[in-house]
């Protein structure tokens, strides 16, 4: 691994220093105080809905091979849109490396669709409408009030969405998942301006596709 890399790796694992036991709690209350799961650490069993509403297994999709894990705030947010077309860029190649690419988001199935669409996406958009798989994963935090009214007064609905009044969001983050389900590198930032540049996650990509 080089340095730089190795470095970004250090200053992201600042969350290891967090109990395992915070992370049972349901959501945060706001993204600087998500507690994301662990490096090292096996994903949860948990399920979410395809594009059609199916039912998906997380860990049956990832025992099949090695995952680029992405959550994101919902087709509604520009800057998650930027960092969809982001990953499009590099798709190919984490494709030849061997990865899948898997992103989540509460936007219910018909939401993933249009986002589908619209951004031209190749890769895997599942929904988690009830944010159980974002809160076991650690990054769901709760909308304060105001910024829900003031959502609102931008056109932007987070139950229409979702399809549930919970007001709950994810901390955007990305994962590096083996086949044991164990996770191998993760970057969460609470600034949901701050994504993961693709240089980046493609070299972390190609030094843990093996590990």
């Amino acid at each position: 691994m080089n340095h730089c890399l190795k470095s970004i790796f250090i200053l992201l694992s600042i969350s290891v220093l967090s109990s395992p036991f915070i992370q049972a709690q349901n959501y945060a209350e706001s993204a600087d105080k998500v507690t994301p799961l662990l490096i090292s650490s096996e994903i949860p069993d948990v399920s979410l809905k395809n594009i059609d509403g199916e039912t998906v297994s997380l860990r049956s999709r990832v025992y099949e091979q090695p995952t680029i894990l992405v959550f994101y705030r919902g087709g509604w947010c520009p800057y998650c849109n930027r960092h969809l077309a982001e990953l499009k860029k590099i798709e190919e190649e984490l494709y030849e490396i061997g990865y899948q690419i898997l992103a989540i988001s509460p936007d219910r199935p018909e939401k993933l669709k249009a986002t589908l669409n619209e951004n031209e996406l190749g890769y895997t958009l599942l929904s988690d409408s009830p944010m159980e798989v974002t809160k076991a994963f650690g990054l769901a935090f709760k909308v304060d009030p105001k910024t829900v009214e003031r959502y609102i007064s931008l056109g932007i609905d987070l139950e229409a969405d979702s399809g549930y009044d919970h007001h709950l969001l994810p901390a955007p983050a990305v994962y590096i998942v083996n086949t044991e389900g164990i996770v191998r590198f993760n970057y969460v930032n609470p600034n949901y301006r701050e994504r993961i540049n693709g240089d980046v996650l493609l070299s972390a990509a190609k030094a843990y596709y093996k590990e």
